[in-house]
């Protein structure tokens, strides 16, 4: 039986093909920061996006979107305040936050999932 984790990384590279498949670079995946990670980050165009990656092997469970709660957005936007910081990029760098859900073998990808709040 495969450990969360193993899922995890699965699934999150299920995420990075999905978007390297649709017109986004994978700029890195599973940036770790003392505030949280973040999946993966990827651009397009000018825009980079911080992406939260959430599997579910059905719905028994509640729906993925579900378990990216405002204690989860706002720790994704810190770890992203941060990478910006790191990487000598200006917070008006144009960025979004997307939310990858995967239900079983179905991919949902919403743009613009949720708003930077700290």
């Amino acid at each position: 039986m495969e450990n969360k984790r193993s899922i995890g990384n699965e699934k999150e590279n299920l995420a990075a093909l999905y978007f390297s498949q649709t017109g986004y670079d994978i700029v890195e995946k599973n940036f770790y920061s003392r505030f949280g990670e973040i999946d993966l980050i990827v651009k397009k165009e000018d825009t980079l996006v911080f992406a939260e990656v959430k599997y579910r092997k059905n719905e028994s469970r509640g729906n993925p979107l579900e378990a990216v709660n405002v204690r989860k957005q706002k720790r994704i936007c810190r770890a992203a305040l941060y990478y910006l910081s790191r990487h000598h990029l200006s917070v008006d760098t144009p960025c979004r936050f997307d939310v990858v859900a995967i239900t079983g073998d179905e991919i949902t990808h919403i743009e613009n999932a949720f708003e930077f709040s700290i």
